[in-house]
């Protein structure tokens, strides 16, 4: 069959630059040719990183494909691939189930769902140890940024926590068929050595969240907006903004919110 044709709705931007799918490839880490990593290739569109996975010893190859034309497509041009390829949306599938012994995602990643691809990989941190992938340029910058930047925010503190983030390069959009408008940029997350935080981890979460739902407002604000007035305790981050804090920060108003407010 010939060419798949971009599709908007799914948020495709096929890449059509080798030398750009080989380092995308090259960045993930593997097992050995003895005991290969499980690796899960998220929307493998026209097979352009498909190919140089598969070339790779230390790894065995999943896809998770949507499009329906695409499918049919890596089914025709990489035949070996068929057994591992998924047709169906990677947000809805049970990881846990596929991959109980953990999985390395790596993709080109849709635009519209990169996000969400994110969310899912933490939820799924003890099964994921790492993480390649092409978003757009400001997703990117956003996860990666330390605190203080105005991008930063609720992904990139949650993220931090959980694993050590590296923005390895910037993609112009020529590279791509239909070209974004936008600029592309490839990060990798790998598992930082954090089990457990030394909070409660779902009311982290609140916080965090709580924290930035205004970001533009003092901590003192946003918090009390979401958990009432503390009995009129103050905490010293409550002059800063959420932008300002540390993940270690986040871990310790944390704490001081869970005293307050019995967990």
């Amino acid at each position: 069959m010939g060419e798949v044709r971009a599709k908007k709705a799914l948020g495709q931007h096929f890449l059509v630059d080798l030398n750009i799918a080989r380092k995308i490839c090259d960045a993930l880490s593997g097992g050995t040719a003895e005991a290969p990593a499980p690796v899960l290739e998220v929307g493998c569109g026209m097979g352009v990183l498909t190919q140089f996975l598969l070339r790779r010893s230390d790894i065995v190859v999943w896809g998770a494909e949507i499009d329906a034309e695409s499918v049919d497509y890596l089914r025709a041009h990489y035949p070996e691939f068929t057994p591992r390829l998924m047709a169906g949306d990677f947000l809805r599938m049970e990881l846990r189930a596929l991959f109980p012994d953990g999985v390395r995602v790596i993709g080109n990643f849709p635009y519209n769902i990169s996000s969400q691809i994110f969310f899912k990989v933490l939820e799924h941190r003890d099964l994921v140890p790492e993480c390649v992938g092409m978003i757009q340029r400001e997703v990117a910058e956003r996860i990666a940024c330390p605190p203080g930047s105005k991008e930063y925010g609720i992904l990139s503190v949650l993220l931090q926590a959980w694993y050590d983030i590296e923005y390895l390069f910037t993609v112009g959009e020529k590279v791509f068929n239909p070209p974004p408008k936008v600029k592309s940029a490839v990060i990798r997350l790998r598992r930082n050595g954090v089990v457990r935080l030394a909070c409660d981890e779902r009311l982290f979460v609140r916080v965090v969240k709580a924290s930035f739902g205004q970001r533009r407002k003092m901590l003192r604000n946003s918090l009390r907006a979401a958990f009432g007035d503390f009995g009129g305790a103050e905490h010293p981050f409550f002059s800063q903004r959420a932008e300002q804090l540390s993940v270690a920060d986040f871990v310790a108003l944390t704490q001081w919110v869970e005293q307050r407010i019995g967990g």
